[in-house]
C-alpha cells in the first residue's frame, strides 16, 4: 500500500509534523487538476460550449500562475507562518468575480492544494484541509456578488474575510499554545495575528484596485474573460 505521507524530521514551530512522499504529492495533483475540471462542468448549460470553457481553463490558469508567483514575493513574513504578499489572493478572487462562486470556491479550493504541494508539511488532516484548501476556497466566495455594481470591490472584501475566518479556526483549534505568554485568550491572539498580514494585504490592494485606471482595466479583463 503506498504511504501518501510519512513522519518528518523537520522541526518546524517546535512541532511533531508530516510531509508528502511521492504518491501523496502525485495525489493532491491529480485531486486539483480534478476540481478545476468540475469548476468548469458546474459552469450553467446555456455558457457550457467548448469554446467558453476553454477560454475559463486559461483566464483560471493563468489567475492561478500569478497568484502562485505573487505568493512567493513576500514583502513581509510572520514568524509562524502567513505573510503579506504582492496582491495574490487578488487573483483569486478575480475567478469568482469572472465566473461566479462555483468556479471561484472549486477552482480556490484547487489553489490552496497548490500553496500545500509547494510546502508539503502539515501537523494533522484536519489542520491541513482548513489552512489550505478551505481556506483559500473561501477566497472563492467573492463570485456571489459578480453581477453586482462595485462586485469586485464587495467580492474581495468578503472573500479576504472568509479567508480569515478559516486562518482564525485555525489558530484557535490547532495552534492556541501560541497563545501563551502574550497575554491574550487564544481566540484574541488568532484573530489579531491572522488578521494583521491578511487584512494589512488587503487595505493596499482594495487602495489599488479602486483607482479608476485599474478598475476601468479589470472590467475589460472581465469582458475578455467571459465573453463568448
Amino acid at each position: 500500500m503506498l504511504n501518501f505521507f510519512v513522519f518528518s524530521t523537520v522541526d518546524s514551530w517546535e512541532q511533531d509534523a508530516f510531509q508528502l512522499t511521492v504518491p501523496g504529492i502525485a495525489a493532491v495533483a491529480v485531486l486539483m487538476a480534478a476540481l478545476i475540471g468540475l469548476a468548469l462542468l458546474l459552469q450553467p448549460k446555456e455558457i457550457r460550449s467548448r469554446r467558453f470553457t476553454t477560454k475559463q481553463l486559461v483566464f483560471s490558469a493563468m489567475a492561478m500562475a500569478l497568484a502562485t508567483v505573487t505568493s512567493m514575493i513576500k514583502l513581509f513574513e510572520m514568524p509562524l507562518g502567513g505573510s503579506i504578499t504582492l496582491l495574490s489572493m487578488l487573483f483569486i478572487v478575480l475567478i469568482g468575480y469572472w465566473y461566479g462562486p462555483k468556479a471561484g470556491i472549486i477552482t480556490g479550493f484547487a489553489y490552496g492544494l497548490l500553496q500545500f504541494l509547494l510546502d508539503p508539511v502539515f501537523y494533522s488532516v484536519p489542520q491541513m484541509i482548513v489552512d489550505y484548501p478551505l481556506a483559500f476556497g473561501a477566497l472563492g466566495v467573492s463570485g456571489f456578488f459578480f453581477q453586482k455594481k462595485h462586485g469586485l470591490l464587495i467580492g474581495y472584501v468578503v472573500g479576504i474575510f472568509a479567508r480569515f475566518l478559516f486562518a482564525w479556526l485555525s489558530g484557535v483549534l490547532f495552534f492556541a499554545a501560541y497563545a501563551d505568554g502574550s497575554g491574550m485568550s487564544a481566540p484574541i491572539y488568532s484573530m489579531a495575528y491572522n488578521g494583521s498580514y491578511i487584512f494589512t494585504e488587503g487595505f493596499f490592494t482594495l487602495l489599488l484596485i479602486s483607482l479608476p485606471p485599474v478598475a476601468k482595466a479589470l472590467r475589460q479583463v472581465k469582458r475578455m474573460a467571459v465573453e463568448g
